[in-house]
């Protein structure tokens, strides 16, 4: 796995792997940056959160639990003046017909096994995720006429 940083100007760099996927990061404009990019700090919380659905899809599959949608949302706290986030907090939001404690189990180990959520484990970074759990719709009643 390599990972390669080139300076653009200002604080933009364009962040390229080996196989040949790259992302713009940049500063926002409230910190001189020209925003053409989210921030280096902010694309470690979206990676979070992508490694999350990921090991979920992961988990979901060899526990067949079969789900039709799924969605992350977490918010980093980043006290005023603080070098790093602080914590994170967020819901795991799925659409599936498993009962909670199914979602539930697959979840937790979710987050202990997430790559990216093992780095901020060891960071000291607690992340907090609430689950929320809706059943997927059902087939539209039959009109009577």
């Amino acid at each position: 796995m390599k990972a390669h940083a080139t300076w653009r100007g200002g604080y933009e760099s364009l962040l390229e792997d080996d196989r040949g996927h790259s992302v713009t990061v940049d500063l926002p404009a409230d910190e001189d940056g020209r925003d053409l990019g989210t921030s280096a700090l902010e694309l470690s919380v979206l990676s979070l959160a992508g490694c999350v659905t990921t090991i979920f899809a992961l988990v979901a599959r060899r526990r067949r639990l079969r789900f039709e949608a799924m969605r992350v949302e977490l918010e980093a706290l980043r006290p005023r003046g603080a070098r790093t986030i602080a914590s994170v907090e967020g819901t795991f939001q799925i659409s599936t017909s498993a009962s909670e404690d199914e979602v539930t189990t697959a979840l937790n180990l979710t987050l202990r096994t997430c790559p990216v959520g093992v780095l901020f484990e060891q960071a000291g970074i607690p992340v907090r995720v609430r689950l929320v759990r809706s059943a997927p719709p059902g087939p539209s009643a039959p009109t009577l006429a």
